[in-house]
Formats: C-alpha cells, sequence, structure tokens
C-alpha cells in the first residue's frame, strides 16, 4: 500500500461515517472536490463502488460497510500510533474529537476550551453536541461524554465536574398566577415547558425527597429541543421549567426568574468522560485527561 492508497482510504472512512461530503471534507481539512476526487480514484482501483450518492444523501453500499468494518480500527489505530509518536517529541499535537449532550459541553467543558487550547497549541479540539447515545469509536471519536446511567461497562469514564443539580423555574408573573408549588404534584395542570428529543420522546419530570421519588407528566404547553428557546419561553412567562441550574442561576440571581421545589431537587453526579479501555488514548486525549484531573482540584488555575 503507498501513500495515495492510506490517504484515499482515510478519505472514505470519514465520508462513510459522516455520510456527507461537507462535514468529511471539514475533517480532512481538504475541499469538497478533492474529497470525492479521492474517493473515486479509490473506487477505480479497487473496482467497486464503495458509496451511493445522491443529490441529498451518501451512503455506503453493501462493500463498502464491509470495507469500512475491516479497515476501520486499523486507521484508528494508525491515527493513534502517529499522534502518540509526535507527542514524544514534545508538545502533544493532533486532532480531538469528543462527542457530548448538550447540557455537558455548555456548562462544563465550555468553560475548559480556551485554557486547555492555550496550553496545548498543537492540539485542534471538535466537540458535537448530541443527544443520542452513539458508538463513539465507530463514530470517529476519541472520548465521549455522558451520565452516570448511560456509561458502557466496558469504558474507562473519568470524572468532569462536581455534582450537579436540576432547577424548575418560572417568571414571577406565572408564580402571581398559579402559586407556589409545595410538591411536584402541584405542577400538574400548570403550564410547562419541556424538551422533545429528536426521536420524538418527551421524558417525565423526576423529583425526590427524603427517600420518596415522584414522576411526573406535566402539561407541556410549548416544547423543544433546544434549551435556549425554551429558557426565553420561560421568562416570558409561558410555563414552568425544569431544567440545569446552571442554565437559570444568572436570571434567578437577576429575580427574572423564581426556583420551586428546591428541596424535591436533589444533587446528582456530574458528566464522565469516556473513552474506550482496550487501548492506550492518543496524545491529544492523555493531555485533555491530565487537564481535566488538574481542572478539578480545589484552588488550581490551569490556565
Amino acid at each position: 500500500m503507498d501513500e495515495s492508497d492510506l490517504r484515499d482510504l482515510h478519505a472514505f472512512a470519514a465520508v462513510a461515517r459522516h455520510r456527507n461530503f461537507r462535514r468529511a471534507a471539514l475533517e480532512q481539512r481538504i475541499s469538497v472536490s478533492s474529497l470525492s476526487q479521492r474517493l473515486r480514484d479509490l473506487e477505480e482501483r479497487l473496482g467497486l463502488r464503495l458509496l451511493n450518492r445522491t443529490t441529498r444523501s451518501v451512503a455506503a453500499t453493501e462493500a463498502g460497510e464491509n470495507l469500512l468494518r475491516r479497515i476501520g480500527p486499523a486507521l484508528t489505530e494508525i491515527a493513534d500510533a502517529v499522534t502518540e509518536a509526535r507527542g514524544r517529541q514534545g508538545r502533544p499535537t493532533g486532532r480531538l474529537r469528543i462527542n457530548a449532550p448538550a447540557p455537558a459541553a455548555q456548562l462544563v467543558l465550555a468553560p475548559m476550551v480556551a485554557p486547555f487550547l492555550k496550553r496545548h497549541p498543537g492540539i485542534d479540539l471538535e466537540i458535537v453536541t448530541d443527544t443520542a447515545l452513539i458508538d463513539i469509536v465507530a463514530e470517529g471519536f476519541d472520548a465521549g461524554v455522558r451520565f452516570e446511567e448511560n456509561l458502557a461497562l466496558d469504558m474507562v469514564a473519568v470524572s468532569l465536574g462536581p455534582p450537579q443539580r436540576y432547577a424548575v423555574v418560572a417568571a414571577p408573573d406565572l408564580i402571581a398566577a398559579h402559586g407556589v408549588p409545595e410538591k411536584p404534584e402541584d405542577l400538574l395542570g400548570a403550564p410547562a415547558i419541556s424538551t422533545r428529543f429528536p426521536s420524538g420522546m418527551m421524558l417525565p419530570w423526576e423529583f425526590e425527597k427524603d427517600g420518596r421519588a415522584v414522576r411526573i407528566a406535566p402539561d407541556c404547553r410549548f416544547t423543544s429541543s433546544h434549551v435556549g428557546t425554551q429558557l426565553r419561553a420561560t421568562l416570558d412567562g409561558l410555563g414552568f421549567m425544569l431544567t440545569f441550574e446552571g442554565y437559570v442561576e444568572e436570571a434567578v440571581k437577576q429575580g427574572r426568574l423564581v426556583r420551586v421545589l428546591d428541596d424535591w431537587c436533589p444533587d446528582f453526579p456530574g458528566p464522565f468522560l469516556y473513552y474506550p479501555s482496550r487501548r492506550r488514548p492518543p496524545a491529544a486525549l492523555e493531555a485533555f485527561l491530565a487537564f481535566v484531573r488538574e481542572w478539578r482540584r480545589p484552588g488550581m488555575d490551569p490556565n
């Protein structure tokens, strides 16, 4: 195998993973036209059609899926070996791709980004927000972020931060109209704002106090998958909202929102960074793990 073969296989794997030429081209740092040419060259050399292309979509053929399944782990090992070799020459370099749910990305990872990249100028960091529980290895990520209940058993998990809490909030005018709920059941019949996931699922609101757990399905007057849109609707007085307290703490301090049912919202473990246990992390991920350990030390400034 010569250099062009390996380059084109990397290009094919990127397109097959993303099912999108533009996103794959960004990952490979080449133009879409160059990427498309590499795929045509590879298919011509192999005498196989690897991708089915339309004006709206791209997907691997059966032959392409078989090829990706065989070469995917090998390409990952090659990339890891190159990154590790570069890291041993001095500062770690390479790309670090992390998949995370939006709350973890926005509230926990986002404050780390600038200090981490300033410390490691040779690393390119990509954080992709996703609500789905994906296979991070198959999708080409170095690590993922999940909360404890969704962690796979064969992964190494590292805590990213302290415990977190949910908060139930509403605008003062709405509180004046509906009263202050004293228990979760008091929210039944009151207008609510909630999350509808891309799958169409809406999760019940869960509460706990003195060992008693309560799950309710409030009357959702407005639903959205975007927390910023939900927050604006809450500030406008459309309903009660259950969300991570980090999203609403400033509005509560300013008196624009009122917290209720605090004694029914206990702490829960913060998110965890996880990665495969079957191989040594690449140098960029090792650098991020070391950064996280320092970030979590009380009184430490990792800048």
